[in-house]
């Protein structure tokens, strides 16, 4: 579904993100995408969405390989779900951010409106429907932001850090929602505990490599998160 070889992703500074990078994600994974600060997460995820132009190497989702010339079909099938809620809710209703994407790709009205109606019906936010980000809770920001990406029908979702900011019971609730979602994930987070309980698998980077990949059981692997510069979380896997 998602394949990367040999990736590489820099800044126009010159500041090399991402160095050297293989991996597969299969249809349907939630992958967990783990490391330091600094580590490359961010810039991988930007990079795979189109929004980080690559230095070297290939991507390809859905059989379709990322250049100038594919970006803007790579990104109808690409939804980003960015670490700060603010920046992805801008309208003065929910209802109106949610339809913002299905316009922008062209759709009618009729079209639109089904789309917004089956978001968010799916993910049971009906009583946000005609509020204002301005007055909503941290997990009801996130969940909004979800459904901003849903309403595209995105075929991989790609989150940044989305259980910051959040509460215990946001957080639980997150994890519900995202468990119950078809379309394959990659997360980046800093939350082992979230990524041992959601995901099927982790990528581990350090310095924008590649350090190491498994299953969450990794997570708990005291020396080898020593040497990825993390903490290991408790045993219990």
């Amino acid at each position: 579904m998602l394949k990367t070889c040999s990736l590489t992703v820099g800044y126009p500074d010159g500041t090399t993100a991402v160095e050297g990078l293989t991996v597969h994600v299969e249809r349907g994974e939630t992958v967990a995408l783990v490391g330091a600060n600094g580590a490359g997460k961010t810039s991988l995820l930007l990079s795979l969405a189109g929004l980080l132009p690559g230095r070297g190497g290939t991507v390809s989702i859905d059989g379709i390989g990322l250049d100038r010339t594919t970006a803007g079909d790579i990104r109808r099938r690409v939804g980003f779900v960015f670490q700060n809620p603010d920046d992805q809710l801008f309208m003065p209703e929910i209802c109106e951010d949610i339809a913002f994407g299905p316009r922008n790709q062209g759709l009618c009205e009729a079209a639109v409106a089904e789309r917004v109606d089956a978001v968010i019906a799916e993910l049971g936010i009906g009583h946000l429907r005609h509020r204002s980000p301005l007055k909503l809770s941290g997990g009801e920001k996130r969940t909004a932001a979800i459904a901003t990406v849903l309403s595209m029908d995105p075929a991989l979702i790609l989150l940044d850090e989305p259980t910051a900011f959040l509460d215990p019971k946001s957080r639980r609730a997150l994890i519900n929602t995202l468990r119950s979602l078809p379309q394959t994930k990659l997360i980046a987070t800093h939350d082992l505990p979230f990524a041992a309980e959601l995901c099927d698998r982790v990528l581990m980077l350090k310095n924008g490599k590649l350090f190491a990949e498994g299953t969450p059981g990794l997570l708990a692997d005291a020396e080898l998160m020593a040497a990825c510069d993390m903490e290991a979380i408790g045993t219990g896997l």
